[in-house]
């Protein structure tokens, strides 16, 4: 039995498996050919692979510019990172992580089919860092076994149904068609923000893209992306290296290599992770809206695969840099305000703000165009740098851990869920659980019904 949950978790914790047989289904579904199944379950898990090598191309470029950042400016604090705090909770709430994922999964597809929110959540990845959560929080509330994975996985399903749903409008709005959906726990960050964004835009002189944006002749090169990117980071990493001196980065970092040539590779190489993931989502959705509507059509009608965050970024390029960068100026300010009120300090995680960051940007854009890509953007880094610092207290001893969970859904889950057990221990618990479940169907019931309105006034109108 154990070796069958291993095997399973193995294929649902890798969202470059999880897409390519979803892509499989969907196919199988239309019943296409075998030769044209094939190629599309390839093409989707090569692409995926391809979007998520630059993904790790980007981290690792990220990592030293933190390091760099920290040693520069003498700042001692928890950062954010879910890769660290996993493998911490793991070691103690392995199992129930693992069970509270699986089930979550199944619960997210029985809400799906059930509801209006038909978004079936597919980076693996990140739905199980919010299982370990959970796990964490169920355990701490003092529940047998069984009632960390009945209430756990219950939690789970309506978390992952909702994340997508709440941003679904904004991610319509920047990609322009309504066929994908966001799988990213940066969700309630980013919604805010792009919110934000919404109401402080103005019809009468409304701000331009990040896409138009115009550079006299001379700058004429900075059009393309790929050096905008390189020549901005590469000016930020010099700044940070300047300020964290030749000597640490020498002897810490670069292994002996000029810390000039080695920040401005760095900053290359973030570049280039970045062409690559744009490479890697294009193949993606090339292929995998397709073969989703056979699901769409045959299993879960009008269903959204919900993606990873990535998967927003070529809508709009310079939006993501824009994004990244007034993401983690906002960051900084909270830290800043955080020193000066003697709380436990967060230090804003690089990866973090790249990846909420770029996706508030290209939202806050759609909404607001440059001007709304930065309010987005800033308000997600203020999120995500203030709700880690909530979150510390309701995860029982891990709470004194160096690091914490890191984007805005896992703050807003923990914090209601959290301070739920304070309040008023399991009962309380239970009761958030299942008000949020009845909350859910009944927001569907009354968009649904909105929406028949609508449709029949239309109708009217039309006669």
């Amino acid at each position: 039995m154990n070796g069958v949950l291993s095997v399973l978790l193995d294929v649902f914790r890798q969202p470059a498996v999880i897409v390519a047989l979803i892509s499989m289904i969907g196919l199988i579904a239309q019943r296409k050919k075998i030769s044209d199944i094939l190629q599309g379950s390839v093409r989707t898990l090569v692409g995926f692979l391809v979007l998520a090598a630059g993904s790790g191309v980007v981290t690792d470029a990220l990592a030293p510019f933190g390091s760099m950042f920290q040693h520069a400016f003498r700042v001692q604090g928890v950062v954010p990172n879910n890769e660290a705090i996993i493998g911490t909770v793991l070691l103690k709430y392995g199992s129930e992580s693992a069970l509270i994922f699986f089930f979550g999964m199944i619960v997210n597809i029985i809400l799906s089919i059930t509801s209006r929110f038909k978004f079936i959540y597919l980076t693996g990845h990140v739905a199980f860092y919010m299982a370990s959560m959970l796990a964490v929080i169920f355990n701490v509330a003092g529940f047998p076994m069984w009632g960390v994975l009945l209430w756990g996985s219950l939690a789970q399903g309506l978390l992952i149904t909702i994340s997508p749903a709440i941003v679904q409008p904004f991610m319509t709005k920047a990609a322009g068609k309504d066929d994908v959906a966001l799988g990213h726990p940066a969700s309630a960050g980013v919604a805010l923000g792009a919110l934000v964004a919404r109401l402080t835009s103005s019809r009468k002189k409304p701000s331009k893209s990040t896409e138009d944006i115009k550079f006299p002749s001379a700058l004429g090169f900075l059009r393309d992306t790929t050096v905008l990117i390189t020549i901005s980071m590469a000016i930020i990493y010099v700044v940070v290296a300047l300020f964290a001196g030749s000597q640490y980065i020498e002897s810490q970092l670069s292994h002996g290599q000029n810390f000039i040539i080695f920040v401005i590779l760095k900053a290359s190489t973030f570049s280039a992770g970045v062409f690559v993931i744009l490479a890697g989502v294009q193949v993606v959705l090339d292929e995998i809206v397709p073969a989703f509507k056979g699901i769409s059509e045959k299993l879960v009608k009008n269903a959204r695969p919900a993606l990873d965050a990535p998967m927003t970024f070529g809508f709009a390029p310079n939006a993501v840099l824009i994004g990244f960068l007034s993401s983690f100026f906002g960051g900084l300010l909270g830290m800043t305000a955080m020193v000066f009120a003697g709380t436990t300090v967060i230090i804003p995680g690089i990866v973090a703000h790249f990846m909420s960051g770029g996706v508030a940007g290209v939202f806050g854009n759609g909404q607001g165009g440059r001007r709304g890509c930065i309010i987005a953007s800033f308000i997600n880094g203020l999120v995500i740098t203030f709700l880690p610092l909530l979150i510390l207290p309701v995860l029982g001893n891990l709470g004194s851990a160096n690091s914490t969970y890191s984007d805005a859904d896992y703050g807003v889950a923990g914090v209601a869920l959290g301070y739920a057990n304070v309040a008023g221990g399991q009962t309380v618990l239970i009761v958030s659980v299942i008000s949020l479940l009845v909350m859910f169907y009944l927001a569907s019931f009354i968009l649904t019904r909105r929406e028949a309105k609508n449709n029949i006034v239309e109708t009217q109108v039309e006669a």
